[in-house]
């Protein structure tokens, strides 16, 4: 009987140490930017110029790159990389997709590429 409490007993202790350890993750391996960004955004290739003050950009993560979807028939910016800047800010790297800057609340982007320019300031 003694030795079937020990094992009861053991088997309680490593039950309450599993459930009560959680992992210590970064919030950016958790996707934290991934969603929808309002605010002020703009698009010009030559004769074409779209701006809106209540603009919507949605950023979605397939594989390592993220995709910028953009409203208001903005083209959209897909392929984007990141590298970590301080505390949970991140800025694009890359080719042609640099000059965005995000993190959980704030979304800014200066991209000029293949003659196009995208800007926006948006808030979550």
């Amino acid at each position: 009987m003694k030795k079937t409490i020990q094992i009861f007993s053991m088997l309680m202790i490593a039950m309450t140490i599993m459930v009560s350890c959680k992992k210590d993750t970064d919030p950016a391996t958790k996707d934290f930017f991934v969603g929808t960004y309002k605010g002020d955004v703009s698009y010009k290739k030559g004769e074409t110029n779209i701006v809106s003050s209540d603009g919507k950009i949605t950023v979605s993560k397939v594989g390592e790159t993220y995709n910028f979807y953009f409203g208001s028939n903005i083209p959209d910016i897909t392929g984007v990389k990141f590298e970590k800047k301080g505390d949970n800010s991140y800025t694009s790297i890359g080719s042609g997709l640099t000059g965005i800057t995000i993190d959980a609340s704030t979304l800014k982007m200066l991209v000029i590429r293949d003659g196009a320019t995208w800007t926006a300031d948006c808030k979550r």
